[in-house]
């Protein structure tokens, strides 16, 4: 009798073999959980590190090590264009931003060649003992007179707000402020003015 071939039909590799794509999640820290300096909340488990800002220029050439990335030689400069009136408003526009992607408040130093920040004004009606203090605490955003920005300690950001003063106060101001900026120089006012001071040599 005739064998009909039924079997040699069913192919079991016809199936292929089974790849699950689903990727497990790699066991370790996770950095979204503590990336956010600045909030209030129970304490963390390990003491805040001392992050690269994401605003660097990446790469600095030279020995590796930790501590290399931390404190880069030349801060970026970002010049945002604002009138002597309109230069306070931009800078406060600015540190709202740096807030908002993540900065820590103590990490941004605010620098005013004209009428002082109201907060400055208000703070330094204390006395100049308790104003400086909350500089030296280092755990909110300092405003400051950019004639006192040599008393100044370096944060990694510094916002200048070029909103009048004497005529060679962006002259003197943006050097200091450049020398007090680690990672990123702000600069808020009149961009033909600005250029000439910074390509005189900040």
């Amino acid at each position: 009798m005739p064998l009909i071939p039924e079997e040699p039909q069913i192919h079991e590799s016809a199936q292929g073999p089974r790849i699950a794509p689903t990727p497990r999640p790699v066991p370790g820290p996770r950095p979204a959980a503590s990336s956010r300096p600045g909030r209030p909340g129970p304490p963390r488990p390990t003491p805040p590190v001392q992050r690269t800002p994401r605003d660097v220029a990446p790469a600095k050439p030279g020995p590796s090590g930790p501590a290399a990335p931390a404190t880069p030689a030349t801060p970026q400069i970002q010049l945002i264009p604002a009138s002597a009136e309109g230069a306070l408003d931009a800078a406060e526009e600015a540190v709202d931003m740096l807030l908002e992607s993540g900065r820590a408040p103590g990490e941004v130093l605010v620098l005013t060649t004209g009428a002082q920040h109201p907060w400055a004004e208000h703070e330094l009606s204390f006395g100049e003992a308790s104003y400086w203090a909350q500089h030296d605490a280092g755990d909110d955003v300092f405003y400051a007179d950019a004639a006192l920005a040599s008393r100044a300690a370096s944060r990694p950001v510094v916002v200048v707000a070029v909103n009048g003063g004497p005529a060679g106060a962006a002259a003197t101001a943006l050097p200091l402020a450049h020398s007090r900026a680690g990672a990123l120089l702000i600069v808020c006012g009149d961009p033909q003015r600005i250029n000439s001071v910074l390509g005189a040599g900040v």
